[in-house]
Order: structure tokens, then sequence, then C-alpha cells
């Protein structure tokens, strides 16, 4: 089951070291893609003087973007063959006379040639075909009892990641001598993964761990369903019930009389004990995950099993769930072997100290929350591994990515549908324009970007004012730009903070008065949007440096044996499809 390679790197790597090396090469050395991933934020693309796009991108660049649309760029970005087109400055004019755009127009080839790093440096994410036996799993495999709730997607995952689980496990079992005893789901949710996991075919002992109570609660209802636990059975003193059902209600429940042991409603549930069925091989424990050591509550779990060996799984750990999971294999003896896909980039903290000068761009201004979160000095956050912590460069020591890069980590342009573009290219450059509107009104202050170079000085905040969040909106409020700012001005009229200065400052706003910023600006949308693009598209290798990290981590670790990440979804359902596996010496 091991695959013939421990990443999925692409076809220009001799080996994984190889792809690391040079990974780490270009996220610390380029500066376009320290722009674009971290370096810049849509709310300042159109309060800057001179403005984003012109600041941010080559000249050469901006003349190329305005001869083509944004869906011809998405497909220049992702999926057209770069080998047509040159990638350097001495390009013969035969060789760029040959190689013209939609438009006509020739390609600049800095263009081509980051386009190419970025592609170079960001993992394969098609699923090997030779891993077909267990990534073929249809939708019906689960069973319909065992699939209810769960929509296309999810649906898509489980069946994928259940059989997944059940080789390894099997595998583990015969080739090392280690049977897997449990099976451990961080952050377990309503439980699809855990449920199938128990039924037919596979059969397998789960152990749900899981934050939310209300989850624990859905999930007993729904194992209800599937027939893998009894129904509750409720047993009540009818006369008693009728009698106090007939009482009219009280606001003050206070003044109703304590019921009695003989009036207490008795309740009759499945337990380890309770009876055949498949409900025993289920138990669901609510916790708090905060690092990887499990020794608290093993005993809890793991009565009837004196020697457990388990393997912790999960479908989609948000943060830094997936480092606790990954930790979990050397701080607890019984674990074995870990394989869990994570999702949720932005939730993950950061690990570096606080930065003296650090600074990511010399295009974007200081942030509070950047600072904040740039701050957190969490020993369980990015990056695991000690390499990517020292690793040194002109900036360093270390890899960091802000949030603003580790959110831009999550989108998956590849998947993007020309509807779905114009929904949320729209939604930015509302919002970008919004921001404008309230620095021309004086509610939020314009500020001022540093000339110099990253790691260099940095213009910060001239107050401690905290920023303007103004969150989503409703669907109806995206049909105008009036409707939007209508909608957002009476929402910020009840921020805590802002409320007052709001109210104030876009008293006797005018219909007329949106319509004419909407008018001005009209043209910034498509540079807005190819600025999105270049930035979806580029953080492709900020997901990339975060799964190697992690990889990383695992083999540096002594009681580690294999570890290995490759694709187990279809990329086009379910984006965030790497699996991280490790097995233990």
């Amino acid at each position: 089951m091991t695959p013939s390679k421990p990443l999925p790197f692409p076809s220009p790597f001799v080996d994984a070291d190889a792809y690391v090396t040079s990974l780490l090469s270009f996220v610390t050395s380029s500066k376009m893609f320290q722009s674009l991933c971290g370096g810049v934020h849509i709310l300042e693309f159109l309060t800057q003087d001179p403005d984003l796009y012109t600041t941010l991108l080559p000249e050469d660049w901006r003349q190329f973007f305005d001869t083509l649309d944004v869906p011809h760029l998405l497909d220049l970005l992702m999926r057209i063959d770069l080998d047509l087109y040159p990638t350097s400055e001495g390009a013969t004019s035969l060789e760029r006379g040959s190689t013209r755009w939609h438009s006509g127009s020739v390609p600049p080839p800095t263009l081509m040639e980051y386009i190419k790093l970025i592609r170079q440096h960001s993992l394969d994410r098609s699923v090997n075909a030779s891993k077909e036996m267990y990534t073929s799993a249809s939708d019906n495999g689960l069973g319909r009892p065992v699939a209810v709730g769960m929509k296309p997607k999810k649906i898509h995952e489980v069946a994928r990641l259940a059989r997944y689980v059940d080789h390894l496990s099997s595998e583990l079992g015969s080739d090392r001598s280690c049977r897997i005893s449990h099976l451990v789901d961080f952050g377990s949710g309503q439980n699809y993964l855990g449920r199938a996991l128990v039924s037919a075919p596979y059969e397998r002992k789960v152990i749900a761990i899981e934050s939310k109570p209300l989850n624990i609660d859905g999930a007993r209802s729904m194992d209800v369903t599937a027939k893998l636990a009894k129904k509750e059975v409720i047993m009540r003193n009818k006369k008693q019930f009728r009698a106090s059902a007939s009482l009219k209600p009280t606001s003050d429940q206070s003044k109703l009389p304590a019921p009695s042991t003989a009036e207490s409603v008795c309740t009759a549930t499945s337990s380890q004990d309770d009876g055949p069925g498949r409900d025993r091989n289920i138990q669901y424990l609510e916790t708090l995950i905060q690092d990887g050591d499990l020794s608290s509550i093993l005993p809890l779990l793991t009565q009837a099993t004196p020697s457990p060996n388990l393997m912790v799984i999960s479908l989609h750990s948000c943060g830094n769930l997936l480092h606790h999971g990954l930790r979990s294999l050397t701080l607890n003896p019984c674990v074995r072997a870990i394989a869990m896909v994570g999702c949720c980039y932005n939730l993950l903290t950061e690990r570096h100290p606080p930065p003296a000068r650090y600074r990511e761009s010399n295009v974007r201004s200081s942030h509070p929350r950047l600072q904040q979160t740039s701050s957190a000095y969490d020993p369980h956050g990015f990056p695991m591994s000690d390499y990517f912590m020292t690793y040194p460069h002109s900036h360093g020591p270390g890899i960091r990515f802000n949030i603003t890069a580790r959110m831009m980590a999550v989108q998956a342009p590849q998947n993007w549908t020309e509807k779905e573009c114009q929904s949320f290219f729209t939604r930015h450059f509302y919002r970008a324009l919004f921001q404008r509107m309230l620095v021309d009104r004086g509610i939020v202050e314009r500020r001022m970007h540093s000339d110099r170079i990253m790691g260099e000085r940095v213009q910060e905040y001239k107050d401690n004012s905290q920023p303007i969040i103004l969150g989503s909106l409703r669907k109806q409020c995206y049909t105008s730009f009036t409707a939007y700012v209508r909608a957002a001005i009476a929402k910020l009229r009840n921020d805590p903070v802002h409320a007052e200065q709001i109210t104030r400052r876009m008293q006797g706003l005018t219909d007329e008065e949106i319509m004419q910023y909407e008018k001005e600006y009209r043209h910034k949308k498509k540079e807005l949007s190819i600025v999105w693009s270049l930035m979806a598209f580029s953080a492709g290798v900020v997901e990339s440096a975060i799964v190697v990290d992690r990889w990383q981590w695992l083999r540096e670790q002594k009681e580690v044996k294999e570890c290995w990440v490759e694709s187990i979804f279809d990329y086009s359902i379910s984006p965030r499809n790497l699996i991280m596996v490790g097995i233990k010496a």
C-alpha cells in the first residue's frame, strides 16, 4: 500500500528531498509569490495611491492582462501546456510569434516563468491509478441507512476514506504483526466516517472524540437510523406526565415544583453490555483535544482491551487538530498509526515567536490581525518540523505564512465555474469599493505602506483602532452595489465599536452617490478579479508547504518507520484531498 513516492511531487524532481529543497528556496526568495500570498489584501485594492494593481504587477503583465478576460487567464494559469510558450527573455521572434494567445498578444516570458514555478512546486492532486482498488468505492457502497444525512460530497469522502483506512488497518495486521483494535476519530462531528467503518463490510471498532455535545447527540440519533444502536426507550408515569403537560407554562420556570424521584423521566439506552448489536463497536467521548496526549482518556475507552493498538483517523481535521493527531503517534505507545486528511489552514496558529522586523510585502500596510496572529507563539502551530522552523533565509530563520496566505490556501481555483467566478468576484469588488467609501468618509484611516522590500522598515498603524469586520451578507444584498451598501451600513450600525461613527458619517448618503462610486471604479473589477485569481493560484504552493511540513515532522521522529502523503479524493469533488499517513516502527 505504500506509494512509490512519499510525496506526490511533480515529475521534474528526482526525489522528495530535491522537491522540498526547491520548494523552500522558492517560497523564501520569490518576491512575487510573497506579495501574492499574504502580502496583499483585497480591502486595500482601491485605497492606495498608486493603486495596488499598479504597484503589485509588472507593466508587461498588466498590458497582457488588458487583452484577455478572466476565464482565459484561469486557463493559462492552470490548464494550458506551458511548453508551448517561451519562459525566457531570450526567445526568438519566431518563437514568440508562434505562441500568441487568444487575443493575438504574447504572454510575457516572466509571467510564464512564474506560472511554471507555481505549478512545479504544487503537489500533484490527482489520484494514483494504482490505488483504484480502495478509491473506487461507489456511493452505493455505504448502504442507504449509513449514508443518511450525507450530501454527495460527504458520501464520496466517507466511502473512499473508509475503504482506505480498512485496507491500511488490514495491511498493518498482516504484514507488521500489529492488529489494529480500535480506530480513534479525532473531531468525529456527526460520526459519518465512524458509522461507515462500524458497518459491513468493515465492522471495525471506533472511538469517536468530539467536543460539541450537539454533534454527539446527532450522531447517536443517526446510529439508530442506521440500525447500529437501539432506539431510546422512555418510561413515564402516564398519569403524572399528562397532568404536568396540562399545566399552563409560566415565564418563571423556577416557580415550578421540582419533580420527585418517582416523577423523574427514566431512559433506557444501549450501553457496552446492552445485548447484541454493533452499537457496542462505537464509543463516544466528549472532550476538546488540546494536544496529542491520550493518556488521560484511554483508560476510559479501552477497558475491554488490555493491550489496545490504535489508529488515529480524521476526515478534514481543522487547523491544529491534525497536528495533535500526528503527535499522538509519538506520545502514546498504543497508537500504532495515523491516517488523517487536513483542512482549514486559516485556523492554524503560528509557532514562531513574534517577529522583530519581518514583513510579508512592501505593498501591504500593517494590520492589527496580522500582528495578533503572528504573535501567537503556539508550540502546537505551524511549522511543525524543525527543518521548516529553522530554515535559513534572508528574512528568517523559519518559514512563515500569515493568516491571509493560509486563508487563500483553502481556495480551489481549478474547480471554479464561470457562474461562481462572477458571484465571488462581485462580492470581493463590492467589499473593496465599500472600503474605499469608508476611507473617503473618514471612518477608516488611509494606511500608507512602506517603500522598502520585505524584511525592512514597516509603516505601522497610526493608532490602535479596531478594523471594521463586516462579515457575510444575505444573497439578495449582492444584486446591486446600492443594495450592498445599504445592507452593510444597517449591519454595522449594530457594531459595538463602530456603530456611532458609521451612523454619523454615513448619514445623508444618497443612492446617487453610491451609484457614482460604482460607475467611477467599475473598470477596477476586472483588475481585482485578476489579482484574486493570481492569489488563489499561487496559494496552492502555500498548501503544499503546509502539508510537506507535516510530512517532514513525521520523518524527523525516530518512532516513525514509514510516512507518506497521497491524494485520496477526486479533487473536483473534494479539493482538500491529501491524506497524511504515519506508521510507527
